[in-house]
């Protein structure tokens, strides 16, 4: 493959995740304060898929529509957005994203690594998000939540989805891996 094709294939993998990511957002379990959706699945394979660099950015341009105004986030969308307890999260995917990529790109798409890649950008997705959320809540917008609150409501409630969907990210990576490595 010649490197403009690579790079074609690139940007439109890239735009790939990105719409997916959008869709991954409508896909949600309500649950208080922080509903449970597909976004960290999409972002956390954008990262085993593209790499590092690329997932990041593919969740960056996604992150960047969505404060211009368009409404693929989870509730809406908007520079308004950042006021949103839950912002913090999509800062959180950016990061995790990159993370997960990097480590796979280091280690490689055996199943194992992948999912201790895909955790690893979890926990970054979740330290980033609650950090955010309880510094906006209790500093900026007056929407006080104590620790507990926060633990329980932020975390406890929505990471066993999100630990299922690590372990469908390492089972998913090595086919998908598989099938992109054919097309070239």
């Amino acid at each position: 493959m010649t490197a403009t094709a690579n790079k074609t294939r690139d940007i439109v993998l890239c735009g790939l995740f990105t719409a997916l990511i959008a869709i991954g957002a409508f896909i949600k379990i309500p649950i208080p304060v922080c509903p449970f959706t597909l976004q960290f699945f999409f972002t956390t394979m954008a990262g085993i898929i593209l790499g590092g660099r690329r997932g990041a950015i593919s969740v960056l341009i996604y992150t960047i529509l969505g404060l211009a105004g368009l409404p693929i986030f989870a509730e809406g969308g908007g520079l308004w957005y950042v006021l949103k307890p839950t912002f913090g999260y999509m800062i959180g995917f950016i990061l995790g994203s990159y993370l997960t990529g990097k480590l796979t790109e280091r280690y490689g798409y055996d199943v194992k690594h992948v999912f201790a890649a895909s955790f690893a950008g979890l926990l970054v997705v979740y330290a980033v998000g609650m950090i955010y959320y309880y510094i906006l809540g209790n500093f900026v917008i007056n929407a006080p939540i104590g620790i507990w609150a926060l633990f329980l409501y932020c975390f406890l409630l929505a990471v066993p989805g999100d630990i299922l969907l690590c372990i469908l990210s390492a089972i998913s990576a090595k086919r998908i891996i598989r099938a992109l490595r054919g097309m070239n």
